[in-house]
């Protein structure tokens, strides 16, 4: 008999004795229902009825009109509730002895009444007992059969659990014991069951599947070697350093260039973890905790071949998050290409400075009445001339200060100052062009307030640069709000004009060198904004801007208390 037939047969009684089971449980429980439903629906309601005649009987002297008509209400539904031998008669005499006492009310009369509901309530009572009894044997009854059949049904599922898997359990532990040989790559491993039962056609299919496996893999195991031969060539011939780690942080691969700047041998490095020999390799360790954040806005500096060099470190994640690659691109020659800018633009701005104070005085020569007349149209070109001069000097002052801070040649001289200096400093130089475009330029300042340790100097020319920027971008006759306040642990120095405002998108764009607004009229190198962010920082503060469209702009510079 096959294995199929010996379970559905062992099932199907199985299931023939639960079904049997549930139909008598269900017909036991059908009973109780009913038994149940009589004793409140006919019993539980005349007691209820009596009850309430009783009730009545009681109130007869305190409120006789409500009192009579509860009584006659509840004698006509026990009328109507007689479900017992001799119920009747007693609810006969009940309505014959209510209808005396209302044509003659008296106290004996009361006293028939009281004794008559008694007996309807003791008799119903006596009923609801009986019947109690009865559903109570036969839930015994039922509880028995039911019993004896759970027995019956626990033997042949005994049987069951002890037979059928004996008959299963040979096969499919064989089976296992071939796939666990075929995951261990061992495809040499053959199957053999009767081909009349039903893992006959499992054995032979499992035994060509690992017929075509050992083919397989002896055609593909040398493609694989290939393969990998292959890669570990290209990885090697890519001059940027690269390492590869898995999910663990082991190291897979490493290209020669990474082993080189590492200064550890691949040998030492591969299925290693990353972690363990991070801890005496600082370059190492650098790498490795960046792997989190997975960018770096600053360049990795690394000394090798005898010389500083630079390289921008990326992260990309491999598929699945099955490990990382970790790839370091050199970009020390557009570094020194930075450098060589910077020092050109460096001493190109300082050579310009002297040809241009020279235009400047010349200008100035030309102006002076004392050397002789000019004519209007020469006194207008005089002064484009002096307005030109003032401008480049004041670009070729910028580009300074940006080549200072890009060198990293920045000094700072701070020193203890009060909010208020630097305010009233930028008020002042500000104060022509001010009254140029006749600005209104209100100071809010509280009546206290910590004082600053900053080089004045700086701050107070970021400060005149964003209250310039303010009086150039507002209307004639404009209000400009100036002031600076405490928060938390910081001092911000505010500057509100009430313009068209810089539109959300340019909000951080506006800090970057050269960027101007798009659509903006007035002119500038671009320069400010990036050169005042520099120096606010080497603070150690920030400058953010709080603007929209129509609403005009608020710059904040927020600095660390003293």
């Amino acid at each position: 008999m096959k294995i199929r037939t010996k379970i559905s047969l062992s099932i199907g009684l199985l299931l023939a004795i639960i079904t049997l089971l549930g139909a008598y449980a269900a017909h036991t429980t059908e009973r109780s229902k009913r038994n149940t439903e009589n004793i409140l629906a006919d019993n539980y309601n005349s007691v209820k009825y009596a009850q309430k005649m009783l009730w009545s009987i009681h109130n007869l002297e305190t409120d006789s009109l409500l009192a009579l008509a509860t009584f006659s209400e509840n004698l006509a539904l026990q009328q109507r509730n007689i479900s017992e031998n001799a119920e009747d008669k007693h609810t006969a005499q009940l309505e014959k002895q209510f209808n005396t006492y209302r044509t003659a009310p008296s106290k004996a009369n009361l006293i028939a009444l009281s004794e008559t509901i008694n007996m309807i309530i003791l008799l119903n009572g006596n009923a609801i007992e009986k019947k109690s009894e009865i559903a109570t044997n036969t839930a015994h009854q039922a509880l028995i059969l039911m019993i004896v059949l759970a027995l019956l049904c626990f033997v042949v599922a005994v049987c069951m659990l002890i037979k059928i898997p004996q008959t299963l359990t040979n096969p499919i532990e064989k089976l296992i014991e071939g796939i666990l040989e075929i995951s261990n790559h061992n495809y040499d491993k053959r199957l053999r069951f009767d081909e009349k039962s039903e893992f006959g056609e499992v054995a032979s299919s499992f035994n060509n599947m690992a017929e075509e496996l050992a083919q397989f893999q002896q055609s593909s195991m040398a493609r694989i070697i290939s393969t990998k031969q292959y890669l570990e060539i290209v990885i090697n011939s890519i001059d940027e350093p690269i390492i590869g780690l898995d999910s663990e942080k082991n190291i897979l691969f490493v290209n020669k260039t990474a082993t080189a700047i590492l200064n550890i041998p691949s040998e030492k490095m591969l299925k290693k973890s990353a972690l363990d020999l991070s801890l005496s390799n600082d370059l190492l360790r650098r790498l490795v905790k960046g792997i989190d954040s997975k960018v770096d806005d600053e360049p990795l500096k690394i000394y090798t071949n005898d010389k500083e060099s630079y390289f921008d470190v990326h992260y990309l994640a491999l598929p699945e998050d099955s490990g990382i690659v970790i790839m370091l691109n050199n970009i020390t020659r557009f570094k020194e290409l930075d450098n060589a800018k910077t020092n050109f633009i460096s001493v190109i701005s300082h050579e310009l400075k002297t040809p241009i104070s020279a235009i400047m005085m010349s200008v100035k020569l030309l102006k002076d009445n004392r050397i002789g007349a000019i004519n209007d149209e020469q006194s207008a070109l005089a002064q484009s001339i002096s307005e030109n001069s003032d401008r480049l000097l004041s670009i070729s002052s910028e580009l300074l200060k940006m080549t200072q801070v890009e060198a990293g040649v920045l000094q700072l001289s701070p020193k203890i100052t009060k909010p208020i200096e630097l305010i009233n400093y930028a008020i002042g130089a500000t104060r022509v062009l001010a009254a140029k475009f006749e600005c209104n330029i209100e100071v809010q300042y509280p009546e206290t307030i910590e004082k600053l340790f900053v080089d004045s100097e700086k701050i107070a020319w970021v400060v005149t640069n964003l209250l310039s920027n303010a009086i150039h971008y507002s209307s004639d006759n404009a209000r400009i709000i100036i002031g600076a306040k405490e928060v938390d642990n910081k001092i911000e120095v505010y500057i509100k004009d009430f313009g068209k405002g810089i539109d959300s998108r340019y909000h951080k764009t506006i800090f970057d060198r050269y960027f101007r607004v798009p659509g903006t009229k007035v002119q500038g190198s671009g320069l400010g904004l990036a050169i005042s962010k520099d120096f606010v920082e080497a603070h150690a503060g920030t400058i953010r801007v709080e603007s929209e469209l129509g609403c005009g702009s608020c710059f904040i510079i927020s600095l660390p208390k003293n």
